[in-house]
């Protein structure tokens, strides 16, 4: 995977992976979220993830379901967490092969352009 803008993975479709595919070595991984501030690599180097704090539950369901609607349309989603009635974690990695693909950073792209 070459190094892309957010802009340009925002332009982006996810690809199906069914597997048979190297996921993205964490030195890559880290690259190409310089594109994407808000999200960090986790400790495995097999999910990126962002963290969000709303203002209330109503405001944290809306994203919610806003990045529902982003993996519906790309076929491709993440792990969706809600504690703390207001405190939102989300979670990306190719399940099927087992860490980082593409897809997952076309995702983040495109979550972050959904909130501005």
């Amino acid at each position: 995977m070459s190094i892309l803008s957010a802009e340009q993975l925002s332009q982006k479709r996810c690809q199906a992976c069914e597997g048979g595919v190297d996921a993205i070595a964490g030195d890559q991984a880290r690259e190409q979220l310089a594109a994407l501030p808000e999200w960090k690599l986790d400790d495995s180097e097999k999910l990126i993830f962002r963290k969000i704090k709303c203002d209330n539950f109503v405001k944290a369901m809306a994203i919610l379901q806003k990045v529902a609607d982003i993996a519906e349309e790309e076929q491709h989603h993440p792990d969706l967490h809600l504690t703390g009635y207001r405190h939102v974690r989300i979670e990306l990695t190719t399940h099927a092969i087992g860490g980082l693909s593409e897809n997952d950073f076309i995702v983040a792209a495109k979550i972050d352009a959904m909130l501005g």
